[in-house]
């Protein structure tokens, strides 16, 4: 006799509880069991890379100094069409900001700022501060008075555009661009174009190390994942072993090396190849050379890691079908290796963008990458926010370069090990 179940009663547990709630519950703990894993990460993430990233680039366009420490002149100026010379009220609230700076001895600061879109703002601030407590109405009058550069329209331009919290002065000039004097964009003059010769040069410098330690890497490479495991893995320490010296005292190494009464010179000199030392330092050769040897495992692990998974019967099939060693190498084997060389290659060119201490210890005046160009402007101009526009167009660069990569080769072929 069958016994009849109401269909209407809902599905419950031992203890009761219906079981879409327990299961609804159930799926609630294993999201938090999941995120409470992954939460060091992401905080470890967020802290050191997030956050240090969009600092760098708030300060790249920050200009809150100027409305901090000229106030009355900001508010007053916004009223004015940027024809001619200003109305009283600006020049007025001026005079008002220089007495105020004076007393709190921070006019310089704005000075510097200013000085950076219009060379002598700094010294007109400063001098016209100085006779602050003098000026009196009409103030415009005074203050040319004071300083002649008053009655040029174009401080007064600058000191419009520039009145904001925010401003992209800094990221302008960091790829050589300015404005006109009519407010549009335009490139600055060849005398004072740096910055894209400099990031020009940092890119081909990158290009030559990565293709270099590829032309080295692969054959390397190779030869590890062809032979026996045990001889295999004693070499592999040999490519490990770089990472287990400080990269200063490798850098210092290639100085001893290269130099002129070093070892290579010395060497090449006493076996009679060369009458004259040759120039292997302070130029581009010792830059390649130096990076290359530093970054070389960098290309081989990623390549490693794919040749050592491509199945050698493939090869031997190609032999089997008429192909001589030669041309199976080259249309079965490399095609296989190219997320090895994809990954090493993004691998060696993103870090090579970035690097600081070998260029600027073997390298020479023609070799100044735009790492060294950061540290130029933080620790000698003191000027932070240039170096973090700098840092800002590095990055922009290598997302292009990244989305390249992704759209030529695939992000979703990349093998890292």
């Amino acid at each position: 006799m069958a016994i009849a179940t109401d269909s209407t009663q809902p599905l419950t547990t031992a203890d009761g509880t219906p079981l879409r709630q327990s299961l609804r519950r159930a799926e609630r703990l294993n999201k938090l069991r999941a995120f409470g894993l992954v939460a060091p990460l992401f905080l470890f993430i967020l802290v050191f890379f997030v956050f240090p990233i969009a600092k760098l680039a708030s300060v790249s366009v920050d200009n809150s100094i100027v409305p901090e420490i000229l106030p009355n002149t900001v508010e007053a100026i916004q009223d004015w069409d940027g024809t001619d010379l200003p109305p009283e009220p600006v020049w007025e609230a001026m005079a008002a900001d220089l007495v105020e700076g004076k007393k709190n001895r921070n006019i310089a600061k704005v000075g510097k700022r200013l000085n950076f879109e219009k060379p002598g703002f700094r010294r007109l601030l400063i001098k016209s501060a100085r006779k602050a407590d003098k000026l009196e109405a009409p103030y415009k009058e005074s203050l040319i008075k004071a300083n002649k550069k008053w009655a040029d329209p174009e401080f007064w331009n600058v000191l419009k555009r520039e009145s904001g919290s925010y401003t992209f002065s800094y990221i302008l000039a960091a790829v050589d661009m300015t404005y006109s004097d009519d407010g549009s964009l335009t490139m600055v003059d060849d005398d004072n174009a740096v910055y894209l010769d400099i990031f020009g040069r940092t890119l081909f410098i990158s290009a030559q190390v990565t293709l270099t330690c590829l032309l080295l890497g692969f054959p390397i490479a190779y030869l590890l994942s062809t032979l026996p495991a045990k001889t295999g893995n004693m070499l592999m320490i040999f490519v490990l072993l770089p990472f287990w010296i400080s990269l200063l005292v490798r850098t210092t190494a290639w100085i001893v090396l290269l130099q002129d009464q070093g070892v290579i010179n010395s060497a090449l000199i006493g076996l009679g190849i060369i009458d004259e030392p040759l120039a292997l330092i302070r130029n581009r050769v010792g830059v390649v050379v130096a990076m290359t040897h530093i970054l070389l495992p960098f290309m081989i692990l990623p390549l490693y890691s794919v040749m050592k998974g491509i199945n050698p019967s493939l090869m031997r099939a190609a032999k089997s079908m008429g192909a001589n060693p030669a041309i199976a190498f080259w249309r079965v084997y490399t095609p296989l290796t190219v997320p090895g060389i994809g990954a090493g290659g993004l691998l060696v060119f993103i870090i090579s963008i970035g690097y600081y201490i070998t260029p600027a210890l073997v390298g020479g005046p023609k070799d100044i990458m735009a790492s060294q160009l950061i540290d130029v402007q933080m620790n000698q101009q003191l000027n932070w926010n240039m170096a973090s526009a700098i840092g800002v167009v590095l990055l922009a660069i290598t997302l292009v370069l990244f989305a390249i990569y992704n759209r030529l080769v695939g992000i979703d072929r990349m093998k890292m090990g």
